[in-house]
């Protein structure tokens, strides 16, 4: 059976991982990164995040360089542009970052927003497509980007620095705003021209399962690898953890955690501005995915400003006994679920309380925001039901501590079966077979 080095690199941590198919046989402690939060803009540093790759995979000793092949999923999109070196010459830019909103409007008036919609699948959301990120730093840093020799998201960076090859996968490349999402059929010349870049900086775009290249000698003494390994073009985190759900047309996946991820696949996508189209990485399938930017967030935000006194299972027994009330509990307080703003909406809203008065209390706020969550949570499925996929009714569900996902799922229509997947990500590249291009 082929050995895997697995790398999960989300927000703020990689781990490195031993994968036997998706058995996970070895796993490093987590090695954190921080983001920079800074206004609108939030970024990382990528020398920062190249030691916290190092730190994960030599947590792992020699079993790492004893593997068959190295696979790879990251957050998405993480943008940076690159030297002829590979190296950094901005840093990388994540999709929390809201700073390019007016850019992003500037984008869909060139194009429109019907055209736009048809050829990417997207929207240009600030930060989450990051043509708007491209288009802030040609507009604000232009000296900077005359520099650059490559353009692309993280898994396209870590191969310039591990193997030197210039690739990256449709998973990604949808995400970047520049990709012709919706066919497949590679970059789009016509959503570069609107934004005024060529394609010679782009990197190929490769099935996620194929090899991208090999570890250099240089990375195989920086990382603690061997040289020669081969090492997958790799994938989005949230496609990784649909392989292990089982990517089939009308699967859904619910990642319930501080955000809250609802996934469908499909193999006939049906673009809608309030939803994220990008392609699955491999098969030639598509997910599309509606998200609650800020949900056990919000949960967690609600105990730090109003529980603060209260032990942690006296607040989980509160929950718990709000959940069953339910809306009877919110004393007539409603709740607006834009604590982290919204990833499909180019202007940010925000989360808000309406209908408070001075008989409100804490518990009357936690149950509304419990309830404004539940109730968003259901909304979604009449929306990926509009794609004309018809829906499975297994749900396979990442996360849920604390009985969050009981809460999400709690008033969704209907008869559905869940059925918990462990460790998705990780477990998820275990899947992937490699294949030679």
């Amino acid at each position: 059976m082929t050995t895997l080095l697995g790398l999960d690199i989300g927000s703020s941590s990689v781990i490195a991982g031993i994968l036997r198919g998706t058995k996970v046989v070895a796993e490093s402690p987590r090695a954190f990164f921080r983001s920079r939060c800074e206004g609108a803009r939030v970024e990382v540093d990528a020398d920062e995040l190249l030691k916290a790759v190092q730190t994960a995979i030599t947590g792992l000793g020699v079993q790492a360089r004893q593997v068959d092949g190295i696979a790879l999923a990251t957050m998405s999109p993480a943008w940076v542009a690159m030297d002829k070196q590979g190296r950094a010459l901005t840093p990388i830019v994540t999709h929390q970052d809201r700073r390019s909103v007016e850019l992003a409007h500037e984008i869909e008036r060139r194009m429109g927003k019907a055209r736009h919609l048809a050829i990417c699948g997207n929207r240009p959301f600030p930060g989450g497509i990051s043509s708007t990120t491209w288009a802030w730093f040609k507009a604000n840093q232009p000296a900077r980007l005359k520099r650059a020799d490559l353009v692309g998201h993280l898994n396209t960076f870590l191969h310039r620095q591990l193997t030197g090859a210039r690739v990256t996968d449709p998973s990604n490349a949808s995400f970047t705003g520049l990709y012709d999402t919706m066919g497949l059929s590679g970059w789009s010349e016509e959503l570069c021209a609107n934004l005024g870049v060529s394609t010679t900086l782009l990197p190929e775009v490769v099935a996620a399962d194929r090899i991208g290249g090999m570890i250099t000698a240089e990375a195989a003494v920086k990382f603690g690898l061997r040289a020669g390994t081969p090492m997958m073009v790799g994938i989005m985190d949230g496609s990784a953890g649909m392989l292990l759900a089982g990517a089939r047309p009308g699967q859904l996946f619910n990642v319930v955690g501080s955000t809250d991820v609802l996934a469908l696949c499909t193999n006939r996508p049906k673009p809608h501005e309030r939803l994220l189209t990008r392609a699955l990485g491999v098969q030639g399938l598509w997910l599309q995915v509606s998200t609650i930017a800020a949900m056990a967030s919000s949960i967690y935000w609600a105990r730090d400003q109003f529980f603060t006194g209260m032990p942690l299972e006296e607040f989980r027994a509160e929950f718990r006994r709000l959940s069953k009330i339910g809306a009877k509990a919110v004393g007539g307080v409603v709740f607006e679920p834009y604590m982290a703003g919204e990833r499909t909406s180019i202007e940010q809203r925000q989360g808000a309380f309406r209908n408070v008065t001075l008989a409100t209390t804490k518990t009357h706020l936690l149950a509304a925001i419990m309830e404004g969550l539940t109730q968003a949570s259901a909304e979604r499925l009449p929306l990926l039901q509009a794609t004309g996929t018809r829906l499975r009714r297994d749900v396979a569900v990442s996360g849920g501590s604390d009985r969050l996902d009981q809460l999400m799922h709690r008033d969704w229509p209907g008869a559905w079966k869940f059925r918990a997947v462990t460790d998705a990500t990780m477990r998820g590249l275990g899947t992937m077979a490699m294949r030679e291009r």
